[in-house]
């Protein structure tokens, strides 16, 4: 419901402006703006499991590069890259 106040005759805009935020006040809009200004809803399940996914993929695959004694920063990107497609 949108808040609507209108100028009165002679009305100054400070005063209209101060009417003005009264009403966003006492209808609790700001605070309700506030309130969910950052919520951030979370993850799905789905989500949440394929990164868990990927993750151990990455650190199977970065031990294995390890042990080989192949693995650098060049590979990793190359690993994460694959691993995106």
């Amino acid at each position: 419901m949108p808040i609507e106040v209108r100028r009165k005759e002679r009305e100054s805009s400070e005063n209209l402006i101060k009417r003005f935020t009264r009403r966003i006040q006492q209808s609790g809009t700001l605070m309700r703006v506030r309130r969910n200004r950052f919520y951030n809803e979370g993850k799905s399940k789905i989500q949440r499991r394929d990164e868990a996914l990927y993750k151990t993929r990455i650190r199977k695959e970065i031990d294995r590069l390890k042990k080989l004694g192949k693995f650098n920063e060049e590979s990793l990107r190359e690993l994460r890259r694959k691993m995106k497609e």
